[in-house]
């Protein structure tokens, strides 16, 4: 070890190195955050501010709202700062951070889409029983341990990092601090925190996902055995926009962290998909798709 020089800061090559194409990005990305902050904020605002809200669904969908601003700022602001600069640098200890928190937002966004899945399941299948099964004492419970989980999954994912030691190039495929891209960069065998972040991604997805495959089962074998087409409409209106959601986040968030790392365009695609994409377009598809957001925000248009 003795003969390796190591190094204090990584430099992220982003998307592109061409200086056009990179003032084009700026405006792009610059766009989709102020958009994403936009709606995730207008969201988290008529959630609260309008009583006929103030149930169980929209409580999961503030704290999704809220998750998604912290997931889009973890990595935009660094991004939009590197498309401007002509050193794209980052300090080791301020990348470890980033991958720190990007975690934590990731993991609690995957496992409050589990909660707010079985918060679907309750209203589909046991409407009469849905305000006594989905209790406050219950959604703050749920919402919780989304965190916590977060917290736990991150914590113990970075702190191993800390056993890597960075030498040689530091030189990052990527727009951001993701724990996947700083494995080959280590002249230390990373191959116990690539097993660990892997495992770990995994038994997430064994414990989040198990839900959600058992909700939508039951939601879907309900709506089926509704003699009325207008209740079958209502039914899967209702739940469509989650389902949706799911569909976008877990499907490239899993595949990007089970997956071995190959540094390709497509591994920064899945990345912009499941950390940007999505987060723009979650409170789009929740207002656009549901009448009482359409009808709460023209209340406090009015006022």
């Amino acid at each position: 070890m003795n003969n390796f020089t190591f190094f204090t800061e990584f430099i992220l090559l982003g998307l592109s190195a061409d200086c056009h194409i990179q003032t084009l990005l700026f405006v792009l990305f610059l766009g989709i955050y102020l958009l994403t902050l936009l709606g995730n904020l207008v969201m988290i605002l008529v959630i609260i501010g309008d009583s006929h809200l103030h149930i169980p669904m929209y409580f999961f969908l503030g704290h999704l709202s809220f998750l998604d601003i912290c997931f889009s700022s973890v990595t935009m602001p660094q991004m939009l700062q590197n498309f401007l600069s002509q050193k794209k640098s980052i300090s080791v200890w301020g990348c470890i951070t980033q991958s720190f928190f990007f975690l934590l937002s990731g993991c609690a966004e995957a496992s409050l889409l589990s909660a707010m899945a079985y918060d679907r399941y309750a209203a589909v299948c046991h409407p009469l029983l849905y305000t006594m099964v989905m209790n406050r004492p219950l959604c703050m419970v749920m919402v919780s341990a989304a965190w916590v989980m977060g917290f736990l999954f991150s914590l113990i994912n970075n702190l191993f990092i800390h056993k890597l030691h960075f030498c040689g190039s530091n030189i990052i495929s990527h727009f951001c601090c993701e724990l996947p891209s700083l494995f080959p960069l280590s002249c230390t065998d990373p191959t116990a925190n690539k097993f660990l972040l892997s495992g770990s991604s995994a038994f997430l997805g064994l414990l989040t996902l198990p839900l959600i495959l058992f909700s939508y089962s039951r939601i879907i074998s309900a709506i089926l055995n509704l003699r009325s087409s207008e209740g079958q409409a209502k039914a899967f209106s209702t739940c469509s926009s989650h389902l949706t959601v799911v569909l976008l986040f877990y499907g490239t968030a899993l595949f990007r962290y089970i997956s071995p790392t190959s540094g390709s365009v497509l591994e920064r695609v899945i990345s912009i998909q499941y950390s940007v994409i999505t987060s723009l377009l979650n409170p789009l598809i929740y207002s656009l798709k549901n009448q009482e957001v359409k009808a709460a925000l023209q209340r406090m248009l009015r006022q």
